[in-house]
């Protein structure tokens, strides 16, 4: 796995820590750095970062296109990766488009269920299309 790839997989972990713990990303990635010898790659902290500064926007456009699901009637996993997969499609220059969707479909298919990569893949995608309308 790239060292981007892992970085993407430790903001998971952070963001979802965090969530199910209800603490703030940022707490839970400062008791990864205290509780543990773990170096937390700059990218981690650039996508928690990222994600939480955009996660209302990031939110009304998962909300408003993934046809017929609710954020909170997603997996966990699933609105967790999708949140980063956006953030890396929308907000992230860095990474190309296809990369972007590509990676958050391969942390579906490690981390989530048999139907998620396909769930991902698809509301991605159709971000991807809508990107020059939804950054106007």
């Amino acid at each position: 796995m790239s060292a981007r790839g892992k970085a993407r997989s430790r903001a998971l972990e952070v963001l979802f820590e965090a969530e199910q713990r209800s603490v703030s990303a940022f707490d839970a990635m400062t008791a990864r750095r205290e509780k543990t010898d773990l170096v937390i790659n700059p990218y981690t902290v650039e996508i928690v970062e990222g994600v939480v500064s955009m996660q209302s926007t990031i939110d009304e456009f998962l909300e408003t296109y993934a046809q017929g699901w609710t954020l909170e009637r997603m997996p966990s996993v699933d609105r967790i990766i999708l949140r980063i997969g956006a953030w890396e499609l929308l907000y992230n220059d860095e990474v190309p488009d296809g990369v972007a969707v590509s990676e958050a479909v391969a942390l579906a298919k490690t981390m989530s269920t048999d139907e998620s990569p396909a769930f991902i893949n698809g509301l991605l995608g159709r971000l991807q299309k809508l990107k020059p309308s939804l950054l106007a």
